[in-house]
């Protein structure tokens, strides 16, 4: 049986409830994919051009430092990395994850939360950063108010 993790980046604690529930779904360990310094609201403000959140994402090589370096990416061999849609694709600080460990031979399934977009450019903007041979794909986007149906259905046609 392949052993999973749920890694994500949760600003506001949505995606955080979404890693809970792919990990209550597969028996995935949870890993919280956290910034060196942590987001406040006013750097969450995508409204102001200058807000922290917004010059990060002007910048595409722009990668927040993570607080710590302890994923247990290297035991796993299915990795779901879920986040936030910003602007449109991915935060960048999962560029910073994606980075910072070796996904060869790995299978990582996105998963986002949103206020109703999907996936925008995120699968092939990260694509870029996984090292190795790893394979990355689409998963779910889960919107506000998404029933547990959702999760249920998806999960079953990963047939893991």
């Amino acid at each position: 049986m392949s052993k999973v993790l749920a890694a994500y980046f949760s600003a506001s604690g949505v995606t955080a409830d979404a890693a809970k529930k792919i990990a209550e779904l597969t028996g995935a360990e949870l890993y919280e994919i956290r910034p060196e310094v942590l987001y406040t609201q006013a750097d969450l403000n995508w409204q102001d051009q200058n807000s922290r959140s917004s010059v990060e994402m002007k910048d595409k090589t722009s990668r927040p430092k993570l607080a710590d370096g302890k994923a247990p990416v290297a035991d796993c061999d299915v990795i779901f990395l879920g986040f936030p849609i910003w602007w449109g694709t991915a935060p960048r600080i999962i560029h910073t994850f994606l980075e910072s460990y070796d996904f060869a031979g790995k299978k990582i399934i996105l998963f986002a939360t949103s206020g109703g977009s999907g996936f925008g450019n995120s699968l092939s903007d990260l694509k870029s950063s996984v090292s190795g041979q790893a394979a990355m794909e689409e998963g779910i986007v889960v919107h506000g108010g998404q029933g547990g149906d959702a999760w249920k259905k998806w999960i079953a046609s990963l047939k893991m």
